[in-house]
């Protein structure tokens, strides 16, 4: 059971590339093993900007010998008078097998001959040789780069191979490389050909000797030396940064940090500002002291082994002393022209070309928020609705300004640290201009399903509706997310504005809101291009149910089948349909919901299949004179227990609703025991289906507990 190794050596990759990459070459790899029989206990990686590298450990030399049993004709066409016929010969002699060898099976067709085969299996390298460039070359990345032939395209171009089972080279070839046993040290310390001895630890070691360590080695070792750099400065400490971690993880093969410093004037600068500069664009850490504040030194990540001369590091403070220069020319440049005054100037940039400008939008968002405070005010929810319309008229303001263009990363933080030093309105109490600055600072969050929603009520409600407004459009357009395609990222956003719903337990429906947040198109130019009212609500729904679903199931940990059950029942409300995921996460343990789920999914067919028979239920439930004494029981059930759970319901007391629901299970089990439903009396017959419907809409009113995966539990 040899292992198998597997390097493709290239050109520096992307280092935002590499983890998925990674992954989906693994993933690649495991697949085609498990196709091919070949087995592969373990698969490893060991990745860095100049290599991708899987090991499988343990599969097969080859693949074993199958044996298949082939049809033929039938025995009146194979044989005729005892003998064998020409057809018989024929299919002896494609199955390489003697005409003595055929044997007679019984198929659903009556019976034929067949042969047993043996299918030899085939090497292990001649499989791999064969079937790994295209793998290679299906991988997905962000951006390809095509040489020498127009077909060969790769995220960079290929520089080396290796591929090996055990001591054995694979004769793999992709991209006009054919693979061997040389791999290549790191650029600078050493830049020599490496020599593999085997596809197991000696890869791991080889590289090691020159200079080329793996992934968690190098994160290991990076912490190490910002801590070691740090504690050259009393009280300070490095500022953990995981996404910047990551990178510098990827775009180094040999890691060592340096300490570098500027000149604390720089700190008069906003933090926001000075670490962007250092994380963005320079891939520097931040160094703070034991209260978070910041400090004149940065840390640097090397890919070489040290800076002896301090050259490095000369040249780092140089860098990023300009940087710093720059964005404080922006910042005392921007300052001679308000965020108010900046507002006609939006008229002149482009939020999407069928959309209209920035100043279109603006007016939208205002108009939409405008609503989502009335909403939230009728719900007694307290806001300050002229915070959030100012804000909203002066959120996209800072993208007129030198730092935004400069820094992208800072759009809607540089607007809300310019509203804190701007005089806005001489009118405004400072707690309000304070607000208003807060609320445009954070209306672009959250931005990943890891980010803090917004501190306020107000920022809050202007990043929902910033957010719905692009949506809307968008989805108006037709420009609906597919596969793995979302140019606008709008995935993020719907994730986003549910989040925020949820986090801040507001009382907003999400039809009622993207209603809302597209009749701000009303009347403009980009409405003749729009989807008509009807598959804009359908695409919008199906748009935030999956997100919905996205939330309760993989942020919040609910079962699969909790989720799709609630969602069945209302998927609109975000708020309330946590609370009753909640609540049902409580009691679906219990045996009396594991009764009602199955006997919902039965109630459910019963309607189903009367629906395709033409069987209407009847308007109302009554007692009729041939009602069987169990059904009498479930009507006054139902009138007795529906009036408490609907009050309870109402007060969003789920627990105690479900505990009342759960009551039912003795008279539903004695229902469908002694009664038939379909009864030959057509009017009985339609009395007890309209009683089924009564009662699975009771049910449901929660959750649809048919979704509820009673098998798994049992």
């Amino acid at each position: 059971m040899p292992d198998f190794l597997l390097e493709i050596g290239c050109e520096e990759i992307p280092a935002r590339m590499i983890d998925a990459a990674s992954k989906e070459l693994r993933e690649r790899l495991a697949g085609m093993l498990s196709r091919e029989r070949l087995g592969g206990s373990e698969i490893t990686s060991f990745d860095s900007p100049r290599r991708l590298t899987v090991l499988a450990k343990g599969i097969s030399t080859s693949q074993a010998d199958v044996v298949e049993q082939i049809s033929g004709p039938s025995v009146n066409v194979a044989y005729k008078d005892g003998q064998p016929t020409p057809a018989a010969h024929g299919f002896a002699k494609k199955a390489g097998v003697d005409i003595s060898q055929l044997e007679v099976i019984s198929t659903p067709k009556g019976d034929c001959v067949s042969a047993r085969v043996t299918k030899k299996g085939r090497p292990a390298a001649e499989i791999l040789a064969e079937g790994l460039p295209k793998e290679l070359s299906t991988i997905y990345w962000a951006k390809n780069m095509y040489w020498r032939k127009p077909n060969e395209r790769f995220v960079r171009p290929v520089r080396w191979l290796v591929a090996m089972l055990d001591r054995e080279t694979v004769p793999l070839e992709f991209d006009g490389i054919r693979a061997g046993n040389t791999s290549r040290g790191h650029r600078i310390l050493t830049d020599r050909a490496v020599s593999i001895s085997d596809a197991g630890t000696s890869y791991v070691d080889a590289l090691r000797d020159a200079k080329v360590l793996g992934r968690a080695e190098r994160e290991q070792r990076i912490r190490k030396a910002l801590d070691a750099a740090t504690r050259t400065i009393p009280g300070a400490r490095w500022r953990e940064d995981k996404a910047l971690l990551d990178t510098v993880v990827n775009l180094t093969e040999y890691p060592s940090v340096i300490l570098g410093g500027f000149d604390s004037h720089f700190l008069s600068l906003p933090e926001e500002v000075l670490v962007t500069v250092m994380r963005d664009h320079q891939k520097y850490f931040a160094v703070e002291d034991a209260s978070g504040k910041l400090l004149p030194y940065f840390l640097a990540v090397l890919n070489t082994d040290s800076d002896p001369q301090g050259l490095i590091r000369h040249g780092n403070e140089r860098v990023l002393r300009a940087r710093f220069n720059d964005a404080r020319f922006f910042w005392e440049t921007d300052q001679k022209k308000s965020l108010l005054e900046r507002l006609d100037l939006l008229r002149h940039v482009t939020f999407q070309k069928d959309l209209g400008s920035y100043y279109d939008k603006t007016q939208r968002v205002q108009r939409l928020c405008s609503w989502l405070s009335e909403i939230l005010k009728q719900h007694e929810v307290p806001v300050r609705p002229g915070v959030i319309h100012k804000a909203a008229c002066l959120a996209k303001a800072d993208l007129t300004t030198e730092l935004v263009k400069e820094f992208t990363e800072l759009q809607g933080i540089v607007g809300g640290l310019y509203a804190r030093v701007q005089q806005l309105d001489p009118t405004l109490p400072e707690a309000t201009r304070l607000s208003i600055a807060d609320a445009i600072y954070d209306h672009y969050k959250p931005e990943s399903t890891d980010d803090d929603v917004p501190r306020s009520t107000e920022g809050a409600i202007l990043s929902i509706g910033d957010k719905a407004d692009t949506i809307a459009g968008m989805f108006a357009l037709g420009l609906v997310p597919s596969g793995s395609k979302d140019p606008f990222a709008l995935r993020r956003q719907g994730n986003a504005i549910v989040k925020i719903i949820a986090e801040k337990k507001l009382p907003l429906r999400l039809g009622d809101m993207m209603r809302d947040a597209r009749t701000g198109y009303q009347k403009s130019e980009a409405e003749k291009k729009f989807w008509d009212d009807q598959q804009y609500a359908a695409s919008v729904g199906t748009f935030f149910r999956e997100r919905l679903e996205f939330y309760l199931r993989d942020l919040c940990g609910y079962p699969y089948d909790v989720v799709k059950a609630v969602l069945a029942a209302d998927a609109d409300d975000v708020v309330d349909a946590l609370a009753r995921a909640e609540a049902l996460k409580q009691v679906m343990h219990m045996p009396e919901f594991q009764a009602i789920g199955a006997a919902c999914k039965r109630m459910r067919n019963i309607l189903r299949q009367a629906e395709e028979k033409g069987i209407a239920p009847a308007h109302n439930v009554e007692v009729l004179p041939h009602s069987a004494d169990e059904e009498k029981s479930l009507i006054a059930y139902l009138e007795r227990e529906g009036v408490q759970v609907e009050e309870q319901q109402k007060k969003k007391q789920y627990v105690e609703a479900l505990k009342v629901l759960s009551t039912a299970r003795e008279p539903v089990d004695k229902f469908f025991d002694k009664v038939m439903v379909m009864a030959d009396d057509e009017r009985v017959r339609a009395n007890r289906l309209a009683l089924l419907r009564t009662l699975l809409k009771e049910f449901s009113t929660i959750a649809d507990f048919s979704e509820i995966v009673t098998e798994a539990k049992a």
